[in-house]
């Protein structure tokens, strides 16, 4: 009798089913195997979990035009896993031959004895280059394709060799605007926190928050490491080209008048934006650890904000503003100087005890003169002189954003510091003491319709990938907008005159014109400041100056401590800026 045929799709679907069956049965069976469950446990014991926190990367620096000021760049850390390694002399040579390391000590590093738990893994070397990494691995590998060794002879390796990569602080520019940008001391990976400047004052921002976290050494049991958030990004308001032109600037008019050091804020009046701040000592921020070779003794990383001074006859703009603003005085009164002034029983002369007889208040701005200054706040008294100094700022942090901010005290009527004669000298920036920023952020509202803004650095920063601007923001409003206007057409046409005939001096030896350029409206003070110092009378100059007082852009201040070849100073300023003349303009 003949059996009927069975169909192949049967055969196919009896034995998926039977495969399906045997699923659940395989998983139980793995479930409750002894060594399976034995060699889990063998993985756990050996490996198991650790707790790692996860850094993130640090945000980045760019100047306003998105020019790279500080980043990061990756590189690697080489040890040894002490239970890995095959040849200790493999390792010593090759890391001698790349990498220019000790051969000894690596040798003696590759050949320590493994404990576990005690001694399982020793660094090397550090913050190597991928170049020089990938020079090793082409070495492992070619030792690893050898074919195996005779009997009694050992072939090279560089088993138990690791590189691990890791990101380290980078700053391309190396000392340009180093002293607004600060530094991280990336050798102590231990502790990345950021010193002076914006890398100081930003820290948290830029470091961004680490993450803890339990990850599975098991390698059965894989598991995603979570991604941590890079900290943010900062944008500055400085303008690179603007300040590596202002630090060429102020490192050749150091030179060239024999200063000790020397400083330059070049800032926006309308809105408080720092587009250059250039100071000396500088140090290349990439090699950071030269710092105390360049800053020795007290020297500040940044002087334009930590170092306080006696501002000198650039504090007159002030006084006048206080005085026109207050109405004490209008610009058509007169003065009359006969060489000196009396003030709390002192008699004050002017500084190169010159006699300017009759002269308005604009002739006393021009000229300069001490007893004018003197007696235009004794006509204001103390109790009104003193509220617009507070008003201005004088006395008082500018709280730029930079780590390092100092101020010097300003002495009051009725402090156990002050007597009657410091009206009189404090009217021409005697006897009292501001850093260049603090100055310059109160000239500033002269050129900005009397209201001063807050100096600042950051112009936005990058979170998440968004970016958020920074509004510019004002501080107060010490004068009138009509008291700013008066004053700025007062110190141009001050400016204009003055300084054409201080052009005269410094070149009439080689019979040049006063340059055109001061036949242009400018507002600003040209003069020096004097400091009475043990072991004689030394000066320490600074300009002031606003470009084109009727729509300012930029105000320009810098100052040079102790020049000792005072007559080359003003020709290195006015053949050096914008503001005033362009070099054009000296040629």
């Amino acid at each position: 009798m003949k059996l009927p045929a069975i169909s192949r799709f049967t055969i196919v679907g009896a034995i998926l089913a039977l495969m399906a069956a045997l699923i659940p049965v395989q998983m139980v069976r793995i479930q409750t195997n002894v060594e399976a469950r034995d060699k889990s446990d063998w993985f756990d014991q050996n490996f198991g979990y650790e707790e790692r926190t996860l850094t993130p990367e640090r945000g980045n620096i760019y100047d306003r035009w998105g020019n790279l000021l500080a980043g990061n760049r990756e590189v690697y850390e080489i040890g040894v896993a002490l239970n890995e390694v095959k040849s200790p002399e493999t390792i010593a040579r090759d890391l001698a031959a790349v990498l220019g390391a000790d051969y000894a000590g690596v040798l003696s590093a590759a050949s320590t004895k493994y404990i576990k738990g005690e001694i399982e893994y020793i660094a090397l070397v550090d913050f190597v280059d991928a170049d020089s990494v990938a020079k090793l691995a082409e070495l492992q590998k070619q030792y690893s394709d050898l074919p195996p060794a005779r009997r009694g002879q050992e072939n090279p390796s560089l088993l138990g060799l690791h590189w691990t990569a890791h990101l380290h602080r980078s700053y391309p520019e190396n000392e340009l605007g180093s002293n607004v940008i600060g530094f991280v001391p990336y050798l102590d990976r231990s502790n990345n926190s950021g010193l002076y400047g914006v890398e100081q004052y930003y820290d948290t921002m830029m470091a961004g928050a680490p993450l803890d976290v339990v990850i599975a050494v098991n390698p059965t049991n894989v598991q995603e490491i979570p991604n941590v958030q890079p900290g943010d990004s900062l944008i500055l308001t400085i303008d690179r080209e603007i300040q590596s032109k202002m630090e060429t600037v102020i490192d050749q008019a150091v030179a060239d008048t024999g200063s000790d050091s020397g400083t330059i804020i070049v800032m926006n009046p309308e809105t408080g934006e720092i587009l250059a701040m250039a100071t000396t000592p500088r140090l290349n921020i990439n090699e950071y650890w030269n710092y105390g070779e360049i800053f020795t003794g007290t020297t500040p990383f940044n002087r334009a904000i930590s170092q306080t001074l006696e501002p000198g006859s650039t504090f007159k703009v002030i006084t006048m503003a206080s005085a026109l603003d207050s109405g004490v005085i209008t610009p058509s009164n007169t003065y009359y100087d006969d060489g000196w002034e009396e003030v709390g029983g002192i008699n004050i002369h002017n500084w190169d005890y010159t006699i300017w007889n009759d002269q308005d208040m604009t002739g006393c701005m021009r000229h300069s003169i001490n007893t004018c200054l003197v007696w235009v706040a004794k006509q204001m008294g103390p109790t009104l002189f003193y509220d617009y100094l507070l008003r201005f700022g004088i006395g008082h942090r500018t709280n730029v954003d930079l780590y390092g901010e100092q101020t010097w005290p300003l002495s009051l009527p009725g402090d156990p510091d002050w007597y009657q004669v410091n009206l009189g000298t404090n009217a021409y920036g005697q006897g009292l003491a501001v850093t260049p920023i603090q100055l310059i952020t109160a000239i500033s509202a002269v050129a900005n319709d009397g209201t001063m803004m807050a100096p600042h650095i950051l112009r936005a920063y990058i979170r998440n990938g968004r970016q958020y601007n920074v509004e510019p923001m004002p501080i107060g409003s010490p004068i009138s907008a009509e008291t700013a206007h008066t004053l700025s057409e007062m110190l141009a046409i001050s400016l204009e005159e003055e300084a054409s005939k201080r052009w005269w001096k410094v070149t009439a030896s080689l019979a040049r014109p006063a340059p055109p350029i001061f036949r242009k409206a400018m507002a600003g003070r040209i003069t020096p400041m004097h400091r009475l110092l043990a072991g004689g009378r030394q000066m320490t100059p600074s300009l002031l100056c606003t470009s084109g007082w009727k729509s300012p852009r930029v105000t320009v201040g810098a100052q040079y401590w102790q020049p000792r070849y005072f007559s080359r100073l003003w020709s290195s300023w006015l053949c050096s800026w914008t503001c005033p003349p362009t070099p054009s303009d000296c040629s």
